[in-house]
């Protein structure tokens, strides 16, 4: 054999480019391709992204390391179709992501397909709830956009995800007619900071009420009309 500094160097790996490697089990050698490599630590998690987790999605028999639909099946289902999703409590690196998945409920999530990333799902989640067997949780998520499908067999990396378009959203709110009450849907999906001025924008202050994320209501000792300025 000759020695290996002898050997031309080519610093353009491709992924059919071939290693010599031993294995584990047996100490044969063995040829492993730049791909299969790199699909090892995809799949795997080898190499750390913080808050990335990835599992493959099944259409029956679904186990450690899975995603699969409620009642399994599902080939090809658009991600705008998908409501509710069995996952693993492991993904494919054997981690266990219960907790961090549970902190992530009302928060917004990627799901995409490895080395397709023009196919993913961006999803709110609404609720992480285990099932009648506890190695598994399911799901339950809101589609906010995306494109393409689940395929069988294929992995899917997820991650926490907000559009950077969503980190500071703003709204302004116009009351034509006047009140001492202005009820304001914003859907913003926050609590935001309200500030309130009338026709003359001139500021004024009131009893401001928030109903929930996307819903407001502001109470004033006098009616008038003017805008309301929500961030």
């Amino acid at each position: 054999m000759a020695i290996i500094n002898s050997y031309k160097r080519d610093p353009a790996i491709k992924d059919n480019d071939v290693f010599i490697g031993t294995k584990y089990t047996n100490k044969q050698t063995v040829n492993y391709t730049a791909q299969s490599i790199a699909d090892y630590l995809n799949i795997n998690g080898k190499i750390s992204i913080s808050g990335q987790m990835s599992w493959k999605f099944v259409t029956s028999n679904k186990g450690i390391g899975t995603i699969s639909f409620v009642n399994e099946g599902g080939d090809n289902t658009p991600f705008s179709n998908t409501t509710e999703l069995i996952l693993s409590t492991k993904d494919a690196s054997t981690q266990d992501v219960t907790i961090f998945l549970n902190y992530l409920v009302n928060s917004y999530i990627l799901l995409s397909r490895q080395n397709e990333i023009n196919e993913f799902g961006h999803y709110k989640i609404t609720s992480y709830q285990v099932t009648a067997n506890p190695e598994f949780y399911k799901l339950t998520v809101v589609f906010v956009g995306g494109n393409g499908n689940l395929i069988k067999d294929s992995y899917y990396d997820m991650i926490s995800f907000v559009l950077a378009s969503n980190t500071d959203k703003t709204f302004v709110f116009t009351q034509t007619v006047p009140s001492t009450t202005w009820i304001v849907n914003h859907d913003l999906n926050k609590f935001p900071s309200v500030s309130i001025v009338n026709i003359n924008n001139v500021s004024l202050y009131g009893e401001i009420t928030y109903i929930d994320e996307n819903n407001i209501q502001l109470e004033f000792t006098s009616g008038f009309a003017g805008k309301a300025y929500f961030n």
